[in-house]
């Protein structure tokens, strides 16, 4: 059943856009999201949206911007949590390819060309993915002074090379190349083995 009718509280209208949005784009895809049916479905003026949003650029960069915030506030959560560097980092992995399936489209936003290489990334959106992935860098940095991960190289290479392994796992499962959930789980759980054997 569809949940596109949402809502809209007044005060709240970004918010109300945003969220609808993405229900949009979640349940037909980002082509079929326009500005006009965002505000039909939030329930405004059609020209409401565009007192927030200049463009369908411009608000498919805002909820790319809301995606990496989140990917931060996941790494910085478990970062606060009071258990073992090798545990974290396990978890991490997990969580961050949890979001990747369950926001599958949102993530294709962060990381592919609709807005990297066919569109035009804003500037906020540019410093969101800069923060985030620093912010991973600096993580790896601490886990190959404590020998989770190799210190063979730079952080900013086995920062890179490790995302990437993430990213690309995250790629096969929502691609479709890879479906059984059981099978990511296995695949998880020898990728993190793999990526922290090489420690020392």
């Amino acid at each position: 059943m569809s949940t596109l009718k949402t809502q809209y509280h007044h005060g709240d209208l970004t918010k109300s856009l945003l969220d609808s949005a993405a229900i949009i784009i979640k349940e037909q895809g980002v082509e079929s999201l326009s500005m006009r049916k965002l505000a039909d479905t939030v329930g405004v003026s059609r020209t409401a949206p565009y007192h927030h949003f200049k463009d369908k650029n411009a608000l498919l960069c805002a909820l790319a911007e809301q995606g990496f915030h989140e990917q931060e506030r996941i790494l910085n959560s478990l970062k606060s949590e009071k258990q073992q560097a090798t545990e974290t980092f396990k978890k991490y992995v997990h969580a961050y390819l949890e979001y990747a399936l369950q926001y599958s489209e949102t993530y294709d936003l962060m990381y592919g060309r609709t807005l990297w290489k066919a569109g035009n990334p804003s500037d906020s959106l540019k410093t969101a993915s800069k923060q985030t992935f620093k912010a991973w860098i600096d993580w790896v940095e601490e886990l190959q002074e404590k020998n989770i991960l190799p210190n063979n190289n730079t952080p900013l290479r086995i920062g890179q090379t490790t995302w990437a392994s993430l990213h690309g796992l995250a790629r096969l499962f929502i691609d479709g190349i890879y479906l059984d959930k059981e099978d990511l789980s296995d695949m998880v759980e020898q990728m993190i083995k793999n990526l922290c054997s090489t420690s020392t």
